[in-house]
């Protein structure tokens, strides 16, 4: 660990078992020792100096050594007395342990059983000290809700359990990491430079005694646990949802971790402002007013999370709603709004201090839960290449980016559209819009590479207009083949009987349904999405 920090500029990734991994080793271990050891930049200048650097000065390496020296003794994973992130002795009345797979998130285990997984909950799992260490940060972070085990010393244990978990921190957002070039640029990107740490903002490992009460010493290195807020950033990085306790066995192969023990731990009273790696959904003033109707929380923004199945691209408009007065897209009466997470807004305010090509890229994690969040349905990733320039919502990169994003969504529709008036012609029903395979979504697959070539060939363009209308052009002339391409097997497998058609009455009105008018219709649609492909032809 001591050579990947002091060389995080030598480092250009981690390679980790899960994506869901990456984002806990940075904010349970990586990030909190960095700003622990060194601080959070005060402002701007200083972080843009820091990241401009590349590495760690001689300095701020001497001071990390010192850190680390210093708390050594509390990054053991094994210890008897202090183990790293652990409980020691943690123990329930029986004396029950369960199988390492229990931390794993794609093992079978309990009623969490992978569909293709190739174990069964039987087998069991030997897991290397690293392997363990890195699912152990995966469970506080990411670990299912519902009933958990209960440990002696806990004193809201009943009958051998306590219930009402949430899923981890992690679990209750749609996380957004900007990635650098190298651990170290990866390491600046995500820490947010502003207020001072405040003096009872610590991470967990400083928060280990076991004297005294726990709603005055936050400690959790006991079996107790508290519902409360954060402190600040390192309290939620590190955060201990779980109380753990691993179970170490010497093996012919060394020394494994095959047997557990998850009890319930700390539960965050709501995700803070201050959470650096989600961007926000602003709720409506009626949906806000109907959640306080019914005794719920009124709160104004809540964690915007990721859907399953949908690039991270389709999002964007989120993600470039820069969180600044009048550049975020703010909740109508009736419609949410929201606003991206506070490491892009922050970059959004240094964006001009650093290189224009930039291959800054965004990483998106989440997972999806089920049957009341008690099992693993689906894990979310994406990543993508983010142009600097879009992070300033005057500017041209910015309006062309949504541009073509705002087109994919209206090309996906045009698509289904023209299938449900042919499944009308011939006498059938539309695909309902949340079942079954629809056009669209073929289309949007196909227009995935394209959009993704376009975000990467923005970021040389500047601010410079005639790039950018040559990048959308190409994008409109690409984009026009693709959506024809999947339009020409809907037209294709189109029953005989749409060439006559058949009339409808709806409302009083009567619709024509047939083969023509369903092209037609679909050809008016493409040249008003693509204004520049229509003008390009109608000149040709």
């Amino acid at each position: 660990m001591g050579s990947l920090l002091l060389d995080a500029d030598q480092f250009q990734d981690l390679v980790v078992d899960l994506p869901t991994q990456k984002p806990a080793i940075f904010r349970q271990l990586l990030l909190p020792i960095v700003v622990a050891a060194l601080g959070r930049p005060a402002n701007a200048a200083a972080w843009t100096a820091m990241f401009q650097a590349g590495a760690f000065s001689p300095e701020q390496r001497e001071a990390l050594t010192a850190y680390l020296d210093k708390h050594r003794h509390l990054f053991n994973l094994f210890d008897p007395v202090q183990p790293f992130a652990q409980v020691a002795g943690l123990h329930t009345a029986k004396g029950e342990t369960k199988g390492s797979a229990l931390l794993v998130a794609t093992a079978a285990t309990g009623n969490n059983v992978p569909l293709f997984s190739s174990r069964s909950e039987g087998d069991p799992l030997e897991l290397t000290p690293g392997q363990a260490a890195r699912w152990l940060l995966h469970t506080h972070c990411w670990d299912t809700a519902a009933i958990k085990t209960g440990a002696v010393g806990d004193p809201r244990v009943k009958s051998g359990k306590t219930t009402g978990n949430p899923v981890g921190p992690l679990g209750q957002l749609g996380v957004v990491m900007p990635v650098g070039r190298t651990v170290y640029e990866t390491l600046m990107l995500n820490i947010p430079f502003g207020q001072p740490l405040l003096p009872d903002d610590l991470p967990q490992w400083q928060r280990r005694t076991t004297d005294g009460k726990i709603e005055e010493t936050l400690s959790c290195a006991t079996p107790a646990w508290q519902t409360r807020a954060s402190r600040g950033l390192l309290d939620l990085w590190t955060w201990q949802s779980r109380r753990i306790r691993l179970i170490p066995e010497e093996t012919a192969a060394g020394v494994r971790v095959t047997r557990v023990i998850v009890a319930a731990g700390d539960r965050l009273e709501t995700t803070p402002d201050h959470e650096t790696h989600t961007a926000w959904i602003t709720d409506s003033s009626a949906s806000r007013a109907k959640k306080a109707g019914k005794g719920g929380a009124a709160s104004a923004v809540r964690p915007r999370r990721h859907q399953p199945g949908r690039a991270a691209w389709r999002g964007l408009e989120a993600l470039l709603a820069l969180d600044r007065a009048g550049d975020q897209r703010d909740a109508t009466a009736t419609r949410p709004g929201f606003h991206t997470s506070v490491l892009l807004g922050r970059l959004g305010e240094v964006r001009e201090r650093l290189p224009q090509a930039y291959p800054l890229q965004v990483e998106l994690t989440g997972i999806a839960y089920g049957n009341q969040s008690a099992v693993i349905e689906d894990i979310f990733f994406d990543e993508i290449p983010l142009p600097l320039t879009a992070l300033n919502p005057d500017g041209i990169v910015y309006g062309s980016l949504l541009t073509a994003v705002d087109q994919a969504e209206k090309l996906a529709g045009a698509v289904n559209n023209l299938s449900a008036d042919l499944r009308r012609a011939a006498g059938t029903d539309p695909i309902p819009w949340d079942k079954g395979q629809r056009p669209g979504d073929t289309l949007l697959h196909a227009l995935d590479p394209l959009v993704r070539r376009l975000m990467v060939g923005l970021r040389r363009v500047g601010e410079d207009f005639d790039q950018s209308e040559q990048g959308l052009e190409a994008w409109e002339h690409h984009a026009g083949r693709a959506t024809w391409k999947v339009a020409e097997q809907v037209l294709s497998t189109a029953a005989p009987g749409v060439f006559t058609g058949r009339s409808v009455t709806k409302d009083g009105k009567e619709h024509v349904y047939r083969l023509s008018t369903a092209e037609r219709g679909f050809r008016d649609r493409m040249d008003a999405i693509l204004p520049r492909r229509a003008a390009q032809r109608k000149s040709a």
